[in-house]
């Protein structure tokens, strides 16, 4: 028989793996002595715990969050109220709104006056320079009884009607605007060109004359114009505007010589 030192050191080498009890096990033969001197020291707290002191540990208390999660807030409709509408998404391609019609802009009403007379078979709308009639002696109307004497008509105009002020009202909501103003006066013109018969030319004596009646501006002055309603017309420049420029009568002659055709071969 082997000694025990010899056994294990064959076990060793065979790589058999021997196992001891450390402590007395219940209803076992009791070790033999030379077997534990033999084995290795283990350390306390790796050697095995008896069976009945083996407690299994309580399991740890699980801690619950103690936020819990909000909740939504379900309205709860009142009796006697209405419930709100859901909002409906609104749709990606929306129609676009209809542009707002554009605001109208009412226009200042001008302000002018003219007087309509007749001379031989031509009428003449001229701009009153101070808004009243013209008398006998007025620079103004002086003038115009040389432009006429150069023209080859009479020299004394006659005076058809009261002048025509713009605006004829000073209140109320009526549109006295510059369309309203040239549809009155070119109305009125043209009711005396039709009572004349035999109207040659008419003068347009001055700017408001020329915009109201002819429907041009300044650009047109001692120039011929042919309007719808009231046939052929000449603008001129504004008394009072001769007179403060007196250069442009010498323009105003050119343009006379070539305009008195008109009356002259009808005479």
């Amino acid at each position: 028989m082997i000694t025990e030192h010899r056994r294990r050191a064959y076990l060793n080498a065979m790589q058999v793996a021997t196992w001891l009890p450390r402590v007395a096990l219940p209803f076992a033969a009791p070790s033999n002595p030379e077997l534990l001197a033999l084995a290795p020291e283990v350390p306390l707290e790796d050697a095995p715990r008896p069976v009945a002191d083996v407690v299994p540990d309580a399991p740890a208390t699980e801690s619950r969050p103690a936020a819990t999660s909000v909740r939504a807030k379900i309205e709860i409709p009142r009796p006697g109220s209405t419930p709100r509408p859901v909002a409906q998404p609104e749709p990606e391609a929306a129609a676009e709104p209809e542009a707002a019609p554009a605001k109208v802009e009412t226009l200042p009403p001008p302000r002018f006056s003219l007087q309509l007379l007749r001379a031989g078979n031509c009428l003449l709308l001229v701009e009153l320079p101070t808004g009243e009639p013209f008398q006998s002696r007025d620079p103004a109307y002086l003038l115009l009884k040389d432009l006429l004497r150069a023209a080859g008509l009479p020299d004394s105009p006659q005076i058809l009607g009261e002048p025509v002020r713009w605006p004829l009202l000073s209140r109320g909501n009526m549109d006295q605007g510059p369309d309203a103003a040239r549809d009155f006066v070119q109305g009125f013109v043209g009711m005396r060109v039709e009572e004349l018969g035999d109207c040659a030319c008419l003068w347009l004596v001055g700017l408001p004359a020329v915009r109201f009646a002819g429907e041009a501006d300044a650009t047109a002055f001692n120039r011929e114009l042919q309007v719808e309603g009231l046939g052929a017309a000449w603008a001129l420049p504004g008394l009072e505007l001769l007179m403060d420029e007196p250069e442009r009568k010498g323009e105003l002659w050119q343009a006379m010589r070539r305009v008195m055709r008109r009356w002259k071969s009808t005479e």
